[in-house]
C-alpha cells in the first residue's frame, strides 16, 4: 500500500491524523508483542500536548502554597530565574521494555508528530528525549512522515551524538539506530531510509539493548491501520 498524505485534502478533513498515528502506534505495538520473547512488553504511549491547562498550571496571584509541613510557617524564596521552558511536546511512541526486576527501556519507536516540528523548542525537545535513549543503550527508530511541517530530524540527531558524520537530510524518513558497546567502545549503527509518498514503507530493523533485533514492518501496521479506519484513499 502506498503512503499517503495524512495532512493535506482529501484525506484531512475527512480523518484525524491524530487518531491515525495514535493507532498505528497500537498496531505497531501490538504486532512487536506478537513476536517479543518472554520478558519483554511493548507498550504504546501517546501524549498529545496541549496549549493551556489551567487545571495544572500556576497564575499569577492565585491563592498561596500549603506550607511544607502542618504547623510550618516556611515559604519558597523567590526563584533566581524564571525564564520560557517548553515542558512537554507531542509524545506518539512505542516503547519496548524488559522486566528486569522492573520495566527496563530496551527500544522505543518515535512517531513523529506536527507539534514536534513547529518551533525550535519543541526540535529541539523532541532531539533531547532520541538523544537521551540513545545515549542510554536503548534502540531507536524514528518514522516521519509529516508533510506538514519541514524538519530533519535525522541529520540534526547524527549532529547530536555524533559530531562530524555526514548523514542524509530527508524530511520524510525513517531511521533506526542502534547502540553498542564492543571491547570497551561505544559505537552507533544507523540504518535510514527515505520515505516519499505513493511508495510503500520498509521494513526497518529494531535492536533491543542487548543484542536482540526484530522486524519493524510499518508497511504491515500501516495497511492495518488505514484498513480498520477506514480511511478514504480514493483520489488520495
Amino acid at each position: 500500500m502506498p503512503l499517503y498524505n495524512h495532512f493535506r485534502e482529501p484525506i484531512a478533513s475527512r480523518r484525524h491524523w491524530t487518531a491515525f498515528h495514535t493507532s498505528w502506534a497500537t498496531y505497531t505495538a501490538e504486532n512487536l508483542n506478537n513476536i517479543l520473547p518472554e520478558g519483554y512488553v511493548a507498550e504504546p504511549t501517546v501524549q498529545l500536548h496541549i496549549e493551556i491547562d489551567a487545571a495544572t498550571w500556576e497564575e499569577p496571584g492565585g491563592p498561596p502554597r500549603a506550607p511544607a509541613t502542618p504547623g510550618s510557617s516556611w515559604s519558597p524564596p523567590a526563584p533566581q530565574v524564571t525564564a520560557p521552558f517548553t515542558a512537554t511536546t507531542d509524545i506518539i511512541e512505542v516503547q519496548i521494555l524488559r522486566n528486569e526486576g522492573g520495566l527496563v527501556l530496551a527500544a522505543a519507536v518515535e512517531f513523529v508528530s506536527p507539534a514536534n516540528k513547529d518551533r525550535p523548542a519543541n526540535l529541539e525537545a523532541f532531539l533531547s528525549k532520541c538523544a537521551t535513549y540513545l545515549h542510554q543503550g536503548a534502540g531507536l527508530v524514528i518514522v516521519d512522515v509529516v508533510t506538514e511541517r519541514a524538519a530533519h530530524f535525522h541529520r540534526d540527531l547524527l549532529a547530536r551524538v555524533l559530531p562530524g558524520v555526514a548523514a542524509a537530510d530527508d524530511e520524510l524518513f525513517t531511521a533506526s539506530y542502534r547502540p553498542v558497546r564492543r571491547n570497551g567502545d561505544s559505537t552507533l549503527e544507523v540504518w535510514h531510509q527515505p520515505l516519499a509518498l505513493g511508495q510503500q514503507l520498509p521494513t526497518m530493523p529494531l535492536w533491543l539493548r542487548g543484542g536482540l533485533c526484530l522486524p519493524l514492518e510499518l508497511e504491515q501496521t500501516y495497511e492495518r491501520t488505514i484498513k480498520v479506519l477506514r480511511v478514504p484513499t480514493n483520489g488520495a
